[in-house]
């Protein structure tokens, strides 16, 4: 399938999986999708799998987006808990076409709970609420890390809610990194699983092969402690000083170590003039986005000078990665958005294209390793290899046979929407209308900020009870609650103003709650947006909400 073919499946408005080797063209196809939306005024989730992908997208994790968070499975009641909460309510209330990046780096049951968070925001018993669902990947990159021994079922879709979706497969042919067709049919070669001794033998005559013509090669490198040794050498025989530039952070601890571990910024960058270096953030003003690469001209305290391969320089200044809940900051941390780049892992350098590359293969120990390292560089004259194991040239098998389906079904809907005409038309047109009127109602009935709580909050002077409240307003007692823990941050009630909201809890049960919190080490200021330790002490009989209500008065 075309790129302009996929493009016109998703202005009909289907749920989608773009898909396609590497180079095919995805992101630009997911982007031209996402400009025609924002033409229109319609309301998008821009997710993507890691913190990685998704400031390529402009846009923030899934697991963020739907409040899922780092957990594994989720009960009825912390579905309801992530329900509720204010922003999450908002971030899909208000959306009408979600799209995930990188699905390939998304567990099966990961899928399955956000899905299940949808529904219950949106009150509809359908997959993911009746949204457009936009996939996007290839499940020949590297897979989601293992976090059980042996585990295969991983992949997106095997997931419940994929499986139950009407989704239209779009794979894309054609080639726009590699315009090198020897190298091409090396690639396709490995991808297919028929890698024979002629595509050995072409591998083998790039081993410790010179790159000339196009400047320093950044070196791939299979584990971590190779990138990290790589980088210590070519830094320490720099002349010169090491200055060093120290991460800073404060917000809650444990939301400080998840922000750490998606964020590409070492937590100490050391740096010396001259300096091989990769900007790891977005910064589409100052003129860099992730993965543009630069010399270090000048740094000093406080001060870093880089000049990019296009000649730019840019003077660096610190950015910050952050978590917020209603406005709230719960954690943030800062550093200069860069890393040493003689050296990065196979893993980190997904999505990237590169003029030049030496790859190290010989420690390879994940199927599809080999193809994502080789897929980044645009032609054979590029690649430098100090070697491969066998792991390096295999794909798996599962994944294989997959993506024959892939490209069967990608054919029947190019082949159904070719003979469709006139109908293709008809059907963009009705979801054009469809995302308009969403639109205009939204705007119709979008409160101005602040309007919402001050409802509640008139409310609640009037010694209307929380129920009372929710029915009057109808919105979720959960909802009413959020209001309260806003309204309370922001100041604008006080304790006497909430006293009859207190006086409705029995005696005994904000006894046993509180203890609870105590007992689960639970203090203001650091971990009171989590609740499930108190509620793992108190059992079934407690509700969320009788928690939420409780922490009110701490």
């Amino acid at each position: 399938m075309t790129q302009s073919e996929a493009l016109e499946i998703l202005k009909t408005g289907r749920n989608v999986f773009l898909t396609g080797a590497a180079g095919s063209g995805k992101t630009y196809v997911l982007r031209q999708y996402i400009d025609y939306l924002k033409g229109l005024g319609a309301s998008m989730g821009l997710s993507a799998s890691t913190g990685i992908a998704a400031t390529h997208m402009g846009g923030t994790t899934l697991h963020s987006w739907s409040g899922i968070g780092i957990n594994d499975s989720l009960n009825k009641s912390e579905v309801q808990e992530i329900a509720d909460k204010s922003h999450i309510r908002r971030n899909i209330k208000e959306t009408d076409i979600l799209i995930i990046d990188e699905v390939s780096m998304l567990h099966h049951f990961q899928l399955d709970m956000v899905d299940r968070v949808v529904r219950e925001v949106k009150e509809v018993d359908t997959p993911f609420g009746g949204m457009q669902i936009v996939f996007c990947g290839d499940f020949f990159q590297l897979p989601p890390v293992q976090k059980e021994s042996g585990k295969q079922s991983f992949f997106g879709y095997h997931s419940k809610v994929w499986q139950d979706m009407d989704i239209k497969v779009c794979y894309l042919h054609e080639q726009y990194r590699q315009k090198d067709a020897a190298y091409l049919k090396i690639l396709n070669a490995i991808r297919s699983n028929s890698a024979d001794e002629n595509t050995l033998k072409t591998l083998e005559s790039r081993f410790n092969k010179t790159i000339e013509g196009f400047g320093e090669p950044t070196k791939l490198y299979s584990h971590n402690r190779d990138v990290d040794r790589e980088n210590a050498k070519e830094l320490s025989e720099l002349s010169g000083r090491t200055h060093e530039y120290h991460m800073e952070a404060r917000g809650n601890r444990k939301l400080i170590e998840a922000l750490k571990k998606s964020c590409l910024a070492p937590e100490i960058l050391g740096l010396k003039k001259q300096a091989k270096v990769m900007f790891v953030k977005n910064n589409f003003e100052e003129g860099y986005v992730n993965g543009t690469l630069g010399i270090v001209e000048d740094c000093g305290h406080e001060k870093i000078i880089v000049k990019t391969v296009g000649g730019k320089r840019i003077n660096v200044e610190r950015m910050n990665w952050s978590i917020e809940e209603d406005g709230r900051l719960l954690a943030t941390i800062s550093q200069y958005p860069l890393r040493l780049a003689w050296a990065i892992t196979v893993h980190k350098s997904q999505g990237m294209s590169l003029d030049a590359a030496l790859i190290d293969l010989r420690d390879s120990f994940e199927k599809g390793m080999g193809y994502v390292a080789l897929s980044r560089v645009r032609s054979l004259d590029g690649l430098s290899l100090l070697g491969l194991n066998h792991t390096a040239l295999q794909v798996s098998e599962e994944i294989l046979a997959k993506d024959t389906e892939f490209q069967k079904l990608s054919e029947q809907n190019r082949n159904k929407i070719s003979r469709m005409g006139e109908r293709v038309g008809k059907m963009q047109e009705e979801w054009r209308e469809k995302i308009s009127k969403t639109t205009e109602k939204k705007h119709k009935h979008k409160k101005v900020k602040g309007e919402t709580l001050l409802e509640t909050k008139n409310l609640l002077l009037e010694s209307f009870g929380i129920k009372e409240m929710a029915t009057m307003r109808n919105l979720s007692e959960g909802t009413i609650v959020s209001h309260l823990e806003q309204l309370k941050e922001k100041g604008l009630v006080k304790g006497k103003d909430l006293s009859h909201i207190k006086e409705a809890i029995p005696l005994s049960k904000f006894r046993t709650i509180l203890g609870a919190f105590h007992k689960a080490g639970i203090v203001l200021g650091e971990e009171t947006h989590r609740l499930s330790r108190v509620k793992d002490l108190l059992g079934p009989s407690y509700s969320f909400d009788d928690l939420r209500l409780v922490r009110l008065f701490l």
